[in-house]
């Protein structure tokens, strides 16, 4: 097993191994000696998997152990399925001294953490990730939300766990499709780090590396938290192929999953960056070779009004500007504060391959 330290305005760990599931209840005690009741927030395919195991596990170290299980997708992280969380916990009288357990992919993950921030101004909350995406990227770090019908992630806040558990185990069960789905933001480190690890994903199959990864990944995001909590500066870089991700997303209903949409993202910034002289041929090309070889796309059917309208409503764009993340080399990404306006032209010449 793998431990990472995460020194945020919480310190935490990060625990990366196998079969760790049978053990979550010890390790959640661990940090959580007088708390009686657990409550599990996880979605219907998830609860079906793991549910019992986990439950079983609390429940061997005392935890009283209740289940808000919600439909899967994208679609259901929203403020309707939020309420009901809370409400939830109210009427089970889950107090401030008990704990929240985030149970499966990002989605789980994000309502679990803003339920858990917001439920009697914040209790203590424990990530459990199911998915790749999930460990390498969105259990770490505290973010938390849910969608507005305007756009991703528009209503949450910052909210730290107690502690992070991934299971590397669980990826067994992933269809290929959301195993690739998570290889999209391992890419994106690869992108921003470069070096060994963006040639080790050239050269080895995500599945032969899969705990190495997810602790690459992880140690890379610890390091961006660290130094920027609250996404202010450096943390910002790991919105690559976010911008144009999210509108991609949005224009779909939330039918094009999270990791499709950032993969046509970078590809796009990439392909924008070479067309205006900033990064060298090789850049796009190497980036969407890669994405290529985890079946992943590299454009979008949607236009760039389509998009840049979409983008407008971004929680990035702050007084009429956006920061963009921008790839000058394999390993060497930039913030860039462009205006609003500027982002379509960004947008359009990305989209021409």
């Amino acid at each position: 097993m793998t431990e990472i330290t995460i020194s945020a305005s919480r310190t935490y760990s990060v625990r990366i191994g196998t079969n760790l599931l049978e053990q979550c209840g010890e390790a959640v005690r661990s940090i959580s000696e007088k708390a009686q009741k657990a409550a599990i927030i996880t979605d219907d395919i998830v609860h079906e998997l793991y549910g019992r195991r986990v439950e079983e596990s609390l429940r061997r170290v005392g935890f009283q152990t209740f289940s808000f299980v919600f439909p899967h997708g994208e679609e259901q992280k929203n403020l309707d399925t939020y309420a009901a969380a809370q409400n939830f916990l109210a009427e089970h009288r889950v107090s401030r001294g008990d704990i929240i357990i985030a149970l499966g992919g990002g989605v789980s993950g994000d309502l679990a953490g803003f339920t858990a921030a917001t439920y009697m101004r914040g209790i203590p909350y424990v990530q459990i990730p199911t998915t790749v995406l999930a460990a390498v990227d969105s259990s770490v770090g505290g973010k938390t939300a849910v969608n507005l019908n305007r756009g991703k992630n528009l209503c949450g806040c910052f909210y730290q766990p107690e502690l992070v558990l991934c299971d590397c185990s669980t990826f067994s069960t992933l269809p290929p499709e959301v195993f690739r789905d998570g290889c999209a933001e391992v890419i994106k480190y690869g992108v921003l780090g470069g070096g060994e690890f963006f040639a080790g994903l050239e050269q080895t199959p995500a599945e032969e590396q899969i705990e190495g990864m997810v602790a690459h990944c992880v140690s890379m995001k610890g390091d961006l938290v660290c130094k920027d909590e609250f996404d202010r500066g450096y943390r910002q870089l790991l919105n690559l192929g976010h911008t144009v991700g999210h509108a991609i997303e949005v224009c779909s209903d939330f039918q094009i999953s999270h990791g499709k949409a950032v993969a046509a993202g970078m590809a796009i910034m990439a392909r924008s960056a070479r067309k205006q002289g900033i990064c060298d041929p090789e850049v796009p090309e190497r980036i969407a070779a890669l994405l290529k070889k985890y079946s992943l796309p590299c454009e979008t059917a949607f236009s760039a009004e389509e998009l840049y309208q979409a983008a407008c409503a971004d929680k990035k764009i702050t007084g009429g500007t956006v920061c963009i993340v921008v790839p000058e080399a394999i390993g060497k990404c930039v913030l860039k504060t462009i205006k609003t306006e500027e982002l379509f032209d960004w947008i359009s010449m990305g989209l021409c391959v």
